[in-house]
């Protein structure tokens, strides 16, 4: 009996060191006042890209040791994959909500990429947090902003004269404001642009009129409307006319893509297009890395270094699709094949950007596009046996521009866009010149024997042979 209850002893023991462990595991995270929030939905083509750019911007904030937590407001159709990588490998809080209906859908002027974009308004429902600082995934984020949580219950930066940004802005949660935006949507409130935008600014009519925030030296948080410095929300527009920042009021603390949809930092081709493009890409190499996206890129590169090695031991001549019956037919022939050979020639160049993944490093991006339109370019002119240089003089135009536009000491934006704007008018009649050289090398070729032979004249048994 003393042995049962020794025993019974040591298990309550061990029940109660457990209870223990777990209990201390559950009060070392503890939960932040505060929140940074984003959103994530899907139904566009640039599902992906934006997943990307989420998880570099929560990457980012972690990176800054901000103090509070990092929330996702994710529609439920967002793939469970996603989910669990931003919970567990990002760190971040997912709250899973359903899409709110769009009622601006069928306005004229409305953009179908908008169309999910009402949910952010689901950061009002976020009452476990005293204020959230509600971010657009394409925010690059400088240097720590957490003293925005001292704001009122609403503060956003003007960048534009009359209309504040939804970029990023700070709020205060509460139940009765999220009802009342809801209840707004049903009644059809009047909305300039149909999005996010449009609705929370008719919301808050009146933020241009209120006072300036400044965060106060003991951390206290302010009552009202604020706006916020410029330096909070810093258009990359700005950059690009002076490649520098030159904004006095507020600090420089994050940087915002507003504008064209396909030149977000995070598209390769957006560097050296747009300088800042690279300042993105590192964030991503210091924080999430490129894993996801090497093995397609890997893939291609030997395909494109096989497509070079193969053109060099084989070179393909032309099948004999008719013989000389009358000079119409030939005409029609030649000129079928001039066509056919200059959609090629185009091809080699378009194909490679489309396949690369959107999302790697510029350097990258742009290494493996003009090893595939190189490798394409071969197959083209090895085909209809053309001369090499004119064939590459768009290619070796690429190459140029893209160093022209990477060149790093310009003065300012306008001295750097008439740089490109005069190597590109320099350049123009050399790819003219080469576009005659291409159609004469064409019409030499369709007319050797090797191409059209005579009536009656044997078929050679291969279609290659060796060059």
């Amino acid at each position: 009996m003393e042995g049962h209850s020794a025993s019974y002893m040591r298990w309550l023991l061990v029940l109660l060191l457990v209870s223990l462990c777990i209990e201390a595991t559950s009060f070392s995270k503890v939960k932040h006042k505060n929140a940074y929030a984003t959103m994530m939905y899907v139904g566009t083509p640039r599902d992906y890209e934006f997943y990307i750019a989420v998880r570099v911007l929560i990457r980012s904030l972690s990176a800054l040791n901000v103090e509070a937590d990092l929330v996702v407001i994710a529609s439920i159709d967002v793939p469970h994959r996603w989910i669990r990588a931003l919970q567990q490998e990002d760190g971040a809080t997912v709250v899973r909500v359903e899409n709110l209906d769009n009622p601006y859908k069928h306005q004229n002027n409305f953009d179908k990429r908008f169309k999910l974009s009402l949910n952010k308004l689901y950061a009002w429902s976020l009452v476990d947090y005293d204020r959230v600082v509600m971010l657009d995934a394409d925010n690059m984020f400088l240097q720590k902003t957490d003293e925005l949580f001292q704001c009122g219950q609403f503060c956003a930066v003007f960048i534009n004269p009359c209309v504040f940004h939804t970029g990023l802005f700070v709020l205060q949660p509460s139940m009765e404001v999220f009802k009342e935006m809801v209840q707004e949507l049903e009644n059809g409130k009047e909305n300039p642009d149909g999005a996010d935008q449009g609705f929370i600014s008719g919301y808050f009519p009146d933020l241009l009129d209120k006072p300036m925030f400044h965060p106060s030296p003991n951390g206290t948080k302010l009552s009202g409307s604020y706006r916020l410095p410029l330096g909070y929300q810093m258009d990359a527009s700005y950059y690009y006319l002076k490649l520098r920042w030159s904004i006095p009021c507020g600090p420089n603390s994050v940087i915002t893509f507003p504008g064209a949809p396909w030149l977000k930092p995070w598209y390769w081709w957006s560097w050296p297009v747009l300088p800042l493009g690279l300042h993105w890409h590192e964030q991503r190499r210091q924080t999430l890395g490129y894993g996801a996206e090497m093995t397609v890129m890997l893939i291609q590169s030997a395909i494109y270094l096989g497509i070079i090695a193969m053109t060099r031991l084989v070179r393909p001549s032309l099948s004999k699709l008719c013989y000389r019956q009358s000079d119409k037919s030939i005409n029609l022939v030649h000129n079928s094949l001039k066509l056919v050979a200059l959609w090629c020639i185009i091809a080699a160049y378009v194909i490679p950007f489309f396949i690369i993944p959107y999302t790697v490093h510029p350097l990258f991006g742009w290494s493996l596009y003009l090893l595939g339109s190189f490798a394409l370019c071969s197959i083209v002119i090895n085909t209809f046996l053309l001369p090499m240089l004119p064939v590459l003089v768009l290619w070796l135009g690429i190459v140029g521009t893209l160093m022209v536009m990477a060149f790093p000491w310009y003065p300012d934006g306008v001295v750097r866009a008439l740089a490109v704007f005069g190597y590109a008018f320099c350049y123009a009649p050399i790819l003219w010149v080469s576009t005659v050289r291409i159609m004469a090398g064409l019409q030499l070729s369709l007319e050797r024997e090797a191409f059209l032979p005579r009536l009656g004249e044997p078929s050679p048994a291969s279609w290659f042979k060796l060059y």
